[in-house]
């Protein structure tokens, strides 16, 4: 077991400066509520917005840090509008914006939410800088978690991830990163989504707002659709390979509707370690932020778990029904995680538009994958970061063109 950052370049000085690359998401406005409440610990550094320019003028009239990025040039003046007058923070814009932001010598601690591929570049680029990254963008390793691994390996980079399950994981293992033969197999939990339980048919007919109904947690679109179809611990998968160096084969994944168990270690011993926790991602981002000392509930709003008042079941996954979750596996074997995560987003985004239907997004990626397999493989070895991100990117682009154009 080799965890990916060899964890001696964490500063313990508080307050600790943090840049929220996508602020004004789910992640993010967590990420701000945490700050809040433990503010003699953590100051905002930077907040990187995306669209909702709104959203992102109330965050920085709130918070007032020094710099502020947007997704569009041509949105700034609306911004400096929104503003409070004697306030005058530099504001950038666009992916060479946020990319600027996560290597400023000034953060601390980069948090990395931004939605899907379009988060690689600042993670990247944090990870170059030799930054602590708070990783909420698992897909930052869906596509380059080797490279990033060896990156950040090299630049003594600390990754906290902020996902409850690999912040699950993280803790059960602390103690044990440098005894690989000690642990058997990472075990994910997965609620299931909305649809756990509905059999084919209900599934043919469900709609944007069904699938967007999780029972458990309150996310963006994009996660939640992945949720339903399983998706989601598809990727969570190729993330906890690439964060903790197992190998797929020994990482299961079981449906756990309660949300309350997040992951679990079996280890060679026949034991299992369990991390116990409220559904509630403040406890992973404020856990991520104080690494590696630990927040009280003197210093967060995270309730305290009741057991008595809590059913705990486990079911194994629905793969036929659910088969997004054995293609992550595929994609990982035909090293084909980039084309994976491409057609998913795009399969996602269509439905989202009503343009398919639930139970055509896995065959959109199947087929995506299937003219993966008939391209040249791609390698970042010995790439730059900048001339990886490219590589990546030419790719991404590539079979998102291909995906938009299935039916």
């Amino acid at each position: 077991m080799q965890y990916i950052s060899p964890l001696h370049s964490i500063s313990t000085a508080y307050p600790k400066k943090i840049a929220l690359m996508g602020s004004t998401g789910t992640i993010g406005t967590n990420a701000l509520n945490v700050i809040r409440e433990s503010k003699e610990f953590f100051t905002v550094f930077a907040l990187a917005g995306g669209k909702n320019i709104q959203k992102l003028a109330e965050q920085a009239n709130e918070f007032l840090p020094p710099v502020l990025a947007l997704q569009r040039e041509e949105d700034i003046p609306k911004l400096i509008e929104l503003l409070i007058p004697a306030y005058k923070p530099l504001i950038l814009h666009g992916k060479k914006g946020y990319s600027e932001i996560s290597s400023m010598a000034e953060a601390d601690i980069v948090l990395s939410a931004q939605v899907g591929a379009a988060g690689l570049s600042a993670t990247m680029s944090a990870v170059n800088a030799g930054k602590h990254v708070a990783l909420a963008n698992k897909e930052s390793l869906v596509l380059a978690g080797s490279y990033i691994r060896q990156l950040a390996y090299a630049k003594g980079t600390s990754i906290i991830p902020v996902d409850s399950e690999h912040y699950a994981l993280f803790q059960c293992l602390a103690s044990h990163f440098a005894q690989a033969d000690t642990v058997k197999a990472l075990i994910l939990t997965a609620s299931g989504g909305p649809f756990r339980g509905k059999d084919r048919e209900f599934l043919e007919h469900v709609t944007v707002e069904d699938a967007l109904k999780h029972p458990n947690w309150k996310m963006g679109a994009k996660i939640t659709i992945d949720s339903a179809t399983l998706m989601n611990k598809g990727l969570e998968v190729i993330e906890a390979s690439h964060l903790y160096g197992v190998d797929l084969n020994r990482i299961d994944v079981v449906i756990h509707p309660q949300s309350v168990i997040h992951s679990l270690v079996a280890w060679q011993d026949g034991s299992i370690t369990a991390q116990l926790a409220v559904p509630d991602m403040k406890l992973p981002i404020g856990a991520a932020f104080a690494y590696p000392d630990m927040l009280t509930q003197k210093n967060n709003s995270v309730a305290t778990l009741d057991l008595t008042r809590q059913g705990l079941n486990f079911y194994t996954p629905d793969k036929e029904l659910f088969p997004c979750l054995d293609l992550a596996y595929q994609a990982v074997h035909e090293n084909c995680c980039i084309e994976l995560n491409a057609a998913n987003e795009i399969a996602v985004e269509r439905f989202l538009l009503n343009d398919i239907q639930f139970l055509q997004i896995p065959m959109l990626i199947a087929d995506m994958l299937d003219y993966a397999s008939k391209l040249e493989k791609i390698s970042l070895l010995d790439s730059s970061p900048s001339d990886a991100l490219e590589i990546i990117e030419e790719r991404d682009l590539q079979i998102r063109s291909q995906a938009k154009l299935w039916h």
